[in-house]
């Protein structure tokens, strides 16, 4: 979407998802040239996805959000469909 994105994240046991985002918010800062507040609002919003079934429901709500939004007819058509990406920090 113009205003959002969304992402489905899974990390370790210490994995702790407020700083995880945090630096992402920095990186994508960075990267575009400009700072944190600029470009991002503060905070974000989270849901644990605890089932395949849960999983499959936000995964199709994600996929209908360029249709809702009224940017395409059908969500095919949205051409920055997501994918997996694997961030390994070994």
């Amino acid at each position: 979407m113009p205003d959002h994105f969304h992402l489905f994240v899974k990390g370790d046991p210490n994995f702790t998802l407020s700083r995880w985002m945090g630096g992402l918010k920095r990186a994508i800062a960075v990267a575009l040239g400009c700072s944190s507040s600029e470009l991002w609002q503060p905070g974000f919003f989270d849901h644990v996805l605890r089932s395949d079934e849960s999983y499959a429901e936000k995964w199709n709500y994600v996929k209908k959000n360029p249709v809702r939004a009224g940017l395409v007819q059908i969500a095919s058509e949205w051409p920055y469909q997501g994918e997996i990406v694997i961030i390994d920090r070994l």
